[in-house]
């Protein structure tokens, strides 16, 4: 059961987010109706004290304020589905590091064919993408930390996604003049790729996997 003091802790590490300027700060404080209709920006520039921040994770949590959380802190529990069982491991999300979530956002479904699942933040500092089953997050940061090492470095891969018919998704990102980091290369191990470079400069291969004595590119 979660004591007063593990909330008093998530009260002062959103006090430290704000601190550090994370934009993911402002979806917490509108959660407060008074500030529902400020900008990520706005809340980021106001300020946030310890007794804003408790508030937040009282109504996080279901109820109306810190006080009340308070005197109900024994029925707040763990969901019993998180604290049963063995771990099981659902998948993995790549996320990228890109300087404008939006643009990035745009690229992927004008030039790759995915859709935006999401944009989040105002302006939008966090997004995901999807074709298919595969999900790619973007993150935005001022300056993409791979992109220099990427520009230098040989297949320096920030994602590979598993595909069928590699060479026609090949052709139809060649239709759309996308910018190749290698184009399509058959491998011993098995296997069919090529690489595209995004705007921020990270590399991302899209793969087919083949028996090594059957097909030729």
């Amino acid at each position: 059961m979660p004591s007063i003091d593990s909330f008093r802790k998530q009260a002062k590490l959103l006090q430290r987010w704000h601190q550090a300027r994370d934009y993911s700060v402002g979806a917490k404080v509108r959660i407060l109706k008074r500030f529902a209709d400020l900008s990520d920006v706005e809340i980021l520039d106001m300020d946030l004290p310890l007794t804003m921040a408790q508030e937040i994770i009282a109504v996080e949590a279901g109820f109306s304020d810190w006080s009340s959380l308070k005197e109900n802190i024994e029925k707040v529990s763990v969901p019993e589905a998180m604290a049963q069982g063995e771990p099981l491991f659902r998948g993995v999300v790549p996320i990228l590091m890109v300087r404008d979530v939006s643009a990035s956002a745009a690229f992927f479904e004008t030039k790759l064919g995915f859709i935006c699942d999401f944009l989040h933040g105002e302006p939008p500092f966090y997004g995901a993408v999807s074709r298919g089953n595969v999900c790619l997050h973007l993150r935005h940061v001022g300056a993409p930390n791979f992109a220099a090492l990427a520009a230098r470095e040989t297949s320096l891969i920030l994602a590979s996604i598993e595909v069928t018919n590699v060479k026609a998704l090949h052709a139809e990102f060649a239709a759309r003049q996308v910018e190749f980091a290698q184009h399509l290369t058959r491998h011993p191990w098995g296997g069919i790729d090529f690489h595209i470079r995004d705007p921020d400069g990270n590399v991302i291969s899209f793969v087919q996997y083949l028996e090594p004595a059957r097909s030729q590119v």
